[in-house]
Formats: structure tokens, sequence, C-alpha cells
């Protein structure tokens, strides 16, 4: 008689409490970091965090607004350039060129532009732009779901990092699915 096991172990009471360690490092780690567009203290380069692009290459709504950011946060003289940062990891699916795109359409001069074609998540990111891009000082800027997670992650990295969000996203169920999502990935956070 044959029995039949379980393909992988049923999360219970230890899952949760791993999880809800998590979450409380990179809050505490991220505690005091976070500001608005006005109120953020000014560094060389701001770090744009990638995010979804349409097949036409448009950045979906959550993209644009962090490009946004980045650009009042050039324009107001709080940083000197963006680093974008995103998934190019096949020819048809390109983050990096698409916010360069979307930001030169806006006026922003190419000069001020770095692009990251390997920013695949945001560990790698973060650290990317401190051992090949140099980064040592820096704004991120991401949506405000992600925020803690990102400024943890970065200053874990070696960068002193601050950041700006994206609060201004309506709480509808991508939200809520991005949010849930990213609260998952502080596990990942803490083990890398």
């Amino acid at each position: 008689m044959a029995r039949i096991l379980p393909a992988a172990p049923i999360p219970g009471p230890g899952f949760g409490i791993v999880g809800g360690a998590a979450v409380g490092w990179v809050r505490h780690r991220a505690d005091g970091h976070a500001y608005t567009a006005e109120s953020v203290p000014g560094a060389d380069v701001a770090i744009i965090f990638g995010a979804q692009v349409y097949a036409d290459g448009r950045p979906s709504p959550y993209l644009a607004a962090r490009l946004d950011i980045g650009r009042r946060l050039l324009e107001t003289g709080k940083v000197r350039a963006l680093l974008l940062t995103g998934d190019h990891g096949s020819w048809s699916y390109d983050e990096p060129n698409a916010m360069r795109c979307y930001l030169m359409g806006q006026g922003v001069p190419s000069a001020k532009l770095a692009v990251d074609y390997a920013g695949f998540d945001t560990y790698q990111s973060c650290i990317r732009a401190k051992r090949i891009f140099g980064v040592d000082r820096a704004v991120v800027v991401t949506q405000d779901f992600s925020m803690p997670r990102t400024i943890a992650l970065c200053r874990s990295a070696g960068i002193a990092t601050v950041g700006v969000a994206d609060e201004n996203q309506p709480h509808n169920p991508v939200y809520w699915k991005c949010w849930l999502r990213d609260q998952l990935a502080a596990t990942k956070a803490v083990a890398a």
C-alpha cells in the first residue's frame, strides 16, 4: 500500500514567526530613512527601480510614477543623476531603455541618466549600484509598499540610503497583491 506524502511542507506557526521577524528587521533597518520628494536630503544619484513595461514600451503606472519622482528630484537639484536599474534579460523585454526613453521624452538630458541592464531584483540592483556604478550615497525611488525593503537592502549593500516613495497609487487589488508579495520578499531580503 502506497503512502501519499505532501509535496511540500505546509507552513505553520514557524513560518509566521520567521516572516514576521523578517518584516520587522526590514522595517527597523529602514526606519527614519524615508522622506517626501521635498524633504529628502540630497545625494549625487537617485536609483530608480524597474517595474512592468507594456509590450509597446510604455511604463506601467507604477513605473511611470517612479520615473516622475526621479525627474522631480533632478529638477529641484536634490540629485545630479538617475541610475535606472531593471530587467533586460531578453531582447523582447527591456525595462531600462523604456525608462530612459520615457525620461528623455519628459525633457531629461541623456547625460543625466545611467542605465543598469541587469537589475533583475532589488538586492542585485543595490549590489550593482555599489560595485559597478560606485554609488556610496543614494536616494532610492519605488512604491510605498516596497520602500522599507529597498532601503534595507541598499543599506546592507553599503550604500548610505534614503528613499522617496510613490504613495499616490490607488489601493486596488493590484496594489494589495504587490504589497503581499513585498511582505513575503522580506524573508529573502534578510537572507541576502
